[in-house]
């Protein structure tokens, strides 16, 4: 093994950054065999990452994580913010402002802190003798691994070549140019320029969403604030339309008619993985073939870290009922959605609105959201373990109630479609709303759209303006960016086995075209690719890469299905710096087995 190896990493957003923050926290003993970090940006803006990143972003578009959630890098954000100069932090809106860990700030002010952060890194690392070289703009489009020179070769759009030792992919968010802009259709909301109208006109018509997600708010915040002004009336704010646009509405369509749950206090601002049960006890659920599953997880983890939760709560019917063998996760998921299920959901935001500032403001954390948050954070390291059968219901039942009831909208968020509501000018829709992929007839300029109600009856309507907000899909394998990783099964599909073979037949259609047979047994192809407990490739001859690791969600949340935010992007990749390190130690041999790796997690 080179004992002076060269890295590259191909992205420079959070997982980038967070990254060199480990990497650098173990230099001491990494220096031994690190002689370089080359860094490749597809972007010119190098260290933001795309939701934060003034090419895509905008102005009114507040994050949703407050600063004592961010996990540690060389300065606090609040401390960064304090130490700017007055004329900076008015350019950045905060004139004034009393700055504060609990504060929620535009994703623009946290892309500048984290692009200061990543600046820092940089030059840190560089002042401890590793040669760092950036490469803003320069889009990587072929990886190659090359297993018999023990390296791998980067191949860049200008036609680059450059071959390095080790390749962390992070490139994040990705969004396929599938926009049809004729119609009206936009497949994501971002870059969130393309969907504001120029200065000094207006969108005079209802604009349609497909979800009502945190994205979903993005849009609704940039449009109105273009279309409109916010006030205070005692207190309460209001929006005011402008009379130049006496038709401007969106429309949100949502399966369920949910808005996301408003934010809440916490006694722990970050996430654990073996906060509610350790690794021997939960390597020990798993059955006789090696399974941990979904409803025993529940049982043994969940229920009596809920059942504690629910009592600081005073909510003593949930406890009652976690007292019943019988009512199993499905069951909690139902009751708590019922909760949160209204017959206008914009009037269930407001009492909502009650509980969340006095929640917030009171600092009274609602120990129950946090609980199964981290319950499911947990999960989420874990995931490669459950079966086929266990992944699918998680999917359709598990992750809808996250994303929706333990999603947290800021409270200044909540206020502004609160306004927007009372004046008229948003509604949301429930129903599975699908889009007509037509092709246009006749010069029709609109995106026609059809909504199934749970009765089965059907309805249309049709936008001149109409966005997907549903989030990032699962990346197919034939999708993966780096062709000939794919080509040479350097990268495979992610998978997992079923538990019980004979339920594919019971299967639906849509499900039935992911399942597979290898040597016997049938797989579930996850979405993404496959990784090990350390985000290093699975090949498809089913063998850890020590030359090639994925940390991007958007390849790997098919096997980590509860990936989501900055923490997770930091324990991502303080995990796999972990087992680099554990591979320099043991002289280049690489642990594969899941449950070895998860050693790893404890350190963490």
């Amino acid at each position: 093994m080179n004992p002076r190896l060269n890295l590259a990493i191909v992205g420079s957003g959070p997982s980038a950054i967070y990254l060199l923050k480990h990497i650098l926290d173990e230099l001491p003993f990494l220096k031994r065999s690190l002689a370089s970090i080359s860094i490749f940006e597809k972007s010119q803006l190098t260290g933001v990452g795309m939701p934060y990143s003034p090419l895509t972003t905008d102005r009114f578009n507040l994050s949703n994580i407050a600063s004592e959630e961010l996990p540690e890098l060389p300065t606090s954000m609040v401390d960064w913010l304090r130490n700017l100069d007055p004329e900076d932090l008015r350019a950045m809106g905060l004139e004034g402002e009393e700055i504060s860990a609990e504060k929620i700030y535009p994703r623009l002010v946290l892309g500048q802190y984290l692009h200061a952060q990543y600046r820092v890194l940089l030059a840190s690392l560089q002042e401890k003798g590793i040669k760092v070289s950036e490469h803003p703009g320069c889009e990587v489009t072929d990886i190659e691994d090359l297993p018999n020179d023990s390296a791998v070769r980067v191949v860049t759009a200008e036609g680059g070549i450059h071959v390095f030792a080790k390749v962390v992919i992070a490139t994040g968010h990705c969004w396929k140019n599938d926009d049809r802009p004729g119609r009206g259709y936009y497949a994501s909301p971002w870059p969130i320029a393309k969907l504001l109208p120029a200065e000094g006109e207006y969108h005079d018509f209802p604009i349609g969403t497909l979800g009502a997600s945190l994205s979903a708010f993005d849009v609704i915040s940039s449009l109105a604030h273009r279309h409109g002004r916010f006030t205070r009336e005692s207190g309460i704010l209001q929006f005011e339309p402008s009379p130049e646009a006496p038709n401007f509405k969106i429309v949100m369509h949502a399966f369920h008619g949910w808005l996301p749950h408003l934010q809440w206090d916490q006694e722990e601002p970050m996430r654990a993985i073996y906060r509610h049960v350790d690794r021997e006890a939960l390597l020990g659920l798993r059955d006789e073939r090696g399974f941990l599953r979904l409803e025993a997880f529940f049982d043994a983890v969940c229920r009596p870290a809920l059942v504690k939760a629910f009592r600081k709560d005073s909510m003593a019917d949930m406890v009652a009922e976690l007292a019943r063998p019988e009512f199993k996760l499905a069951d909690f998921v139902e009751t708590m959605s019922d909760k949160h299920d209204y017959n206008n959901a914009f009037e269930g935001m407001r009492r909502e609105m009650i509980e969340a500032r006095r929640s917030v403001l009171g600092h009274k954390p609602i120990h129950w959201k946090e609980v199964i948050d981290d319950l499911m954070y947990t999960l989420n390291f874990h995931a490669d373990l459950m079966p086929a059968e266990d992944h699918l219901a998680f999917r359709k039942t598990v992750m809808p109630f996250l994303m929706n009831v333990i999603a947290a909208m800021p409270l200044e968020s909540g206020a502004i479609l609160m306004a927007l509501y009372d004046a008229g000018r948003v509604k949301i829709i429930s129903g599975k709303a699908m889009v007509d992929d037509a092709e246009e007839v006749g010069g029709e300029r609109t995106t026609k759209v059809t909504i199934q109600d749970e009765d089965g009856g059907e309805t249309t309507a049709e936008y001149r303006i109409f966005v997907e907000c549903g989030g990032q899909k699962l990346l197919k394998l034939p999708d993966y960016p780096f062709r000939s990783l794919v080509e040479t099964g350097a990268a495979s599909k992610g998978r997992v086995r079923f538990a019980d073979p004979g339920v594919v037949h019971a299967l639906g259609d849509e499900v039935k075209e992911h399942v597979f047979e290898i040597e016997d047994e049938i797989f579930y192809q996850l979405g993404g690719v496959n990784i090990d407990a350390a985000c290093r490739l699975i090949g498809a001859d089913g063998k850890s890469n020590p030359r090639l690791a994925d940390v991007a969600f958007t390849h790997t949340s098919g096997i980590r299905p509860y990936s989501y935010g900055l923490q997770c992007c930091s324990d991502t990749v303080a995990i796999f710096v972990q087992a680099w390190v554990q591979e320099l130690r043991t002289s280049g041999d690489v642990e594969e087995k899941s449950e070895e790796l998860s050693k790893i997690y404890e350190k963490i």
